[in-house]
């Protein structure tokens, strides 16, 4: 009885959304695209060989990776993983406690940085890179343009970060170009807001450092003597998260000061709105639209800075957390950059899905992260706790927009997969990164050290263990075997991380060579969800198709049970591929260890197939001609 009403809640559960789950059409467009694949890697610990990782250690300590690390070797070897673009992190000058005052750099204050290398999201010169990651600081922005060269070189393009929701407490913008003026220079200090004002102020009362909790002191209670609890600021500004408080609370971005975009206090606009309809507008209306208009200071300085680092050679821009800033703002910076560079590639942090549309279509981003539906199923699925029932219906509400949605597992702010906190071994997530590459025509997002199965478990200082720390001086301990003495040639990886990484290198190169990804899809796990034995909530499975070229991809999220299943073809499929009745060759593109057969009987497909723990197949359809 309990089978029978299990198989009635199966066939309610997709009942509602089977009928829509049918092929997507794409654009030309779209269609004509190679797949993106865009390597995110922290600069500043790329590179770096040392492994004394001594919790809050120095730079002379625990060292750090330079722009020359990236040599033509480093960068040969991801392209051949299957990369496309480089989202070089941390490489604007931010807040850092490392003394760089011969270099004419003021100390920054540890009371108001995160960690003793600082967060590359606290920015403290817009128009400069990080001293960091020079050879010789004096000649950074050098450094940094040959990199660019050499990522071009090596035929993939360069991402870097904009934050322009908030900017470092002590922000010195000592590189600007002339007639740029800095943040806050001309401000009205003595009014909470005003349009043109860059900053929002709480008047009357002066800055103080947040009281710290659970025993936490800055640099961990290594003397400073900047480290004295106190940072002048009068009067205070808000924080960067939003808060309103002269002395924000530890956990606020308390080493961050918001930037005011023409938003009152209550919440108002203080600048002209978009028309309605201009959500499927294009970029040289948008432009039109602006042409004029009185819009507020920051929004200017903010497209200046865009601008400086395209005109440099860069070639995309990752907005963090871009739903911070209103999305007129997006309209009036992405459509012009959209007319004088169209290639550009604009990725932007959204986190709530109700405003992914409009970030979209009237902020003109090309991508937003699919982090709340996509990944934060993925993750539960591949904890044990999360049902693969749950993807079609993700997909199936994003539709319109999957192209436009980015896929990871593992990014800076994210766990590493293969820490205690997510599955404690990287290669449980397997199958979940087939699922993310192969589901949709979105670009793929891989963390450096992911794919060798690093665990983030350095103890490092402000950061926390399962994330590579991003404010501290680190070793990368799994990536360092792969560097191999800056060899680049993974001498010191373990067998098991050299598969993790082979793994990688096959899948991610199937991806950005498959037509096939770019054009339809059908999800047919609900119907062998209903219709095939033993198959149940921890597999899943798919169909992609190209005029050219036709996919069945089923995946094994079980860590321990082995499924030797008939796999269904509906008929809804076996009708767009038309295909006649009679036996046709599979052959798995991953390992090309398996040749099956599709045997097609009454307008149903059927693949004979065992699935072992972890297994994943990407099965194409041999020539049908």
């Amino acid at each position: 009885m309990k089978k029978i009403i299990y198989s009635l809640l199966i066939v309610l559960i997709f009942s509602n959304c089977t009928e829509k789950m049918t092929k997507e059409p794409k654009s030309e467009e779209v269609m004509k695209e190679q797949k993106k694949v865009v390597y995110q890697v922290f600069t500043r610990l790329f590179g770096n060989e040392n492994t004394t990782n001594k919790p809050w250690g120095t730079i002379e300590e625990n060292g750090v990776g330079k722009f020359n690390d990236f040599t033509d070797k480093a960068l040969q070897e991801i392209k051949n993983l299957g990369i496309t673009h480089i989202w070089y992190t941390g490489i604007l000058h931010h807040a850092t406690i490392t003394d760089y005052t011969k270099y004419g750099i003021s100390n920054d204050d540890p009371d108001i940085v995160k960690g003793r290398a600082g967060s590359p999201y606290a920015v403290k010169d817009y128009y400069q890179v990080d001293p960091d990651l020079a050879v010789d600081p004096s000649n950074r922005m050098e450094e940094f343009e040959q990199l660019i060269q050499r990522t071009h070189k090596a035929g993939m393009k360069v991402v870097i970060d904009i934050v322009p929701n908030h900017i470092a407490r002590k922000y010195e913008g000592k590189s600007n170009p002339e007639g740029v003026s800095d943040f806050g220079v001309d401000d009205d200090k003595n009014v909470t807001y005003k349009k043109n004002n860059n900053f929002y102020y709480v008047v009357g009362e002066n800055f103080k450092v947040p009281s710290w909790k659970n025993n936490y002191l800055p640099l961990g209670g290594e003397k400073n003597s900047l480290a004295d609890g106190k940072f002048k600021e009068i009067p205070a500004k808000w924080t960067g998260n939003g808060s309103r408080l002269a002395q924000p609370d530890s956990n606020d971005w308390y080493e961050t000061v918001k930037i005011n975009y023409g938003i009152k206090p209550d919440g108002t606009k203080d600048f002209d709105t978009l028309p309605e309809g201009f959500d499927k507008k294009g970029v040289e209306e948008h432009v039109t639209f602006w042409k004029n208009k009185d819009v507020p200071d920051s929004w200017k300085k903010f497209k200046d800075i865009a601008f400086y680092w395209l005109e440099k050679g860069v070639d995309g821009l990752r907005f963090d957390m871009a739903e911070m800033v209103p999305v007129e703002f997006w309209s009036y910076m992405n459509s012009s950059i959209k007319m004088k560079y169209p290639n550009t590639f604009l990725l932007a942090e959204i986190y709530n899905p109700s405003l992914y549309r409009d970030y979209i279509h009237l902020g003109k981003m090309d991508y937003l992260y699919d982090k709340v539906a996509f990944y934060d199923t993925i993750k539960h699925i591949v904890q044990g706790h999360g049902l693969t029932d749950n993807l079609p219906q993700i997909q199936n509400d994003l539709s319109d927009i999957e192209h436009h949605m980015i896929h990871f597992l593992e990014n800076h702010d994210e766990q590493r997969i293969a820490s205690n906190g997510f599955t404690g071994l990287a290669e449980k997530g397997k199958p979940a990164m087939v699922v993310s590459t192969t589901i949709s025509s979105s670009p793929t997002l891989l963390y450096f050290g992911q794919e060798v199965g690093e665990p983030g478990s350095e103890n490092a200082g402000f950061g926390t263990e399962t994330r590579t720390s991003m404010f501290d001086y680190i070793g990368v301990p799994h990536h360092q075997r792969w560097m191999n003495n800056k060899k680049f040639d993974g001498g010191q990886l373990s067998e098991s991380e050299k598969e993790l990484r082979d793994f990688y290198k096959r899948l991610l190169n199937f991806t950005i060579n498959s037509s096939a990804l770019m054009g339809y899809y059908e999800e047919i796990h609900s119907y062998n969800r209903t219709n095939s034995e033993n198959y149940n909530h921890r597999l899943f499975s798919f169909v992609r198709w190209s005029d050219d070229e036709k996919l069945i991809i089923i995946t094994n999220f079980d860590e321990a049970e082995t499924y030797e299943i008939s796999l269904k073809i509906p008929k809804s499929v076996i009708t767009s591929w038309k295909l006649k009745g009679g036996n046709y060759k599979v052959t798995d593109q991953l390992y090309n260890k398996i040749s099956s057969a599709l045997v097609i009987k009454d307008a149903i497909g059927n693949v004979n197939l065992k699935l072992e723990p972890l297994t994943s197949f990407i099965l194409k359809l041999e020539n049908t001609d």
